[in-house]
């Protein structure tokens, strides 16, 4: 396994340009885009796509080359193999068969956006790419609100106008950072609140690759004390749900935790 430029393409390690230029062959996510990287630096070697659509079929075939004794390099199409990538399942059933493993380290997005992001580092959780939905989308953000860890995600551009605003809902207006363009010309990381990068991006949609990164939980969390009684004037006159975003937008407190405690407030009334 080599990691391979994210971007720069002066990025790539010296043991990496060894590997690529030695080995008998190169399983690539997309062929095209490993032969760019190869031309620049004089590299002809045989190349094969391994990617999410062929991989059952094609993973039996590499084993075979590997016991074989053939020298395969994996690489993603930028960063670091088995990182949001189907190699994973390649070096499982290679190291089940006690098949020879290497890992040649080298660009990684996360890390790079870790680094810039000026979050907390001591302890992180990359979750990859959240669904596109946007209530399986919020289900994830749930399980994970409570990770006392800065998060790391992947993100489409076009997604950060919907993904940021249930982020705030979900997580609660916490540091967070959008890096885009990682170690490119156009690298851009913006900082602030998840609610003023939410405010950003409903308006403006970015172009490139996104890495975006969450601190985690405040260690004092939201005083639910006043929403309560906030709560129980505005359900005097208005719907459990209009009354929770009413409360919730003004005390700037978790949405989601705010129906819910709305929601037993009312039925605690009607019983």
């Amino acid at each position: 396994m080599t990691a391979t430029p994210i971007g720069n393409a002066r990025d790539i390690t010296l043991r990496a340009r060894d590997a690529l230029a030695a080995c008998d062959l190169i399983a690539a996510e997309d062929t095209r885009v490993t032969s760019r990287l190869l031309s620049l630096y004089g590299i002809s070697r045989p190349l094969t796509a391994y990617n999410d659509h062929n991989a059952q079929r094609e993973r039996p075939r590499l084993l075979a080359k590997l016991r074989n004794g053939a020298r395969i390099v994996l690489v993603s199409d930028a960063g670091t193999p088995l990182v949001s990538d189907p190699g994973f399942k390649l070096v499982r059933e290679a190291l089940a068969e006690g098949l020879p493993v290497h890992a040649l380290p080298g660009a990684s997005a996360p890390l790079t956006g870790l680094m810039l992001a000026g979050l907390p580092t001591d302890r992180f959780f990359f979750a990859g790419f959240l669904p596109n939905k946007q209530g399986e989308r919020k289900s994830v953000l749930e399980e994970l609100r409570d990770v006392r860890a800065t998060l790391i995600f992947f993100e489409s551009a076009q997604r950060l106008g919907a993904t940021l605003p249930d982020m705030a809902d979900v997580l609660g207006d916490r540091p967070a950072a959008v890096a885009r363009e990682l170690t490119k010309l156009h690298e851009e990381v913006r900082r602030g609140s998840v609610k003023e990068l939410a405010r950003v991006y409903e308006s403006e949609t970015p172009k490139g690759e996104v890495t975006l990164l969450v601190g985690p939980p405040l260690k004092d969390g939201p005083d639910f004390s006043r929403a309560e009684k906030l709560l129980k004037q505005a359900l005097a006159f208005m719907p459990v749900r209009a009354a929770a975003d009413l409360v919730a937008e003004a005390l700037e407190v978790p949405r989601r935790e705010t129906y819910a405690r709305a929601l037993a407030l009312k039925q605690d009334e009607e019983s």
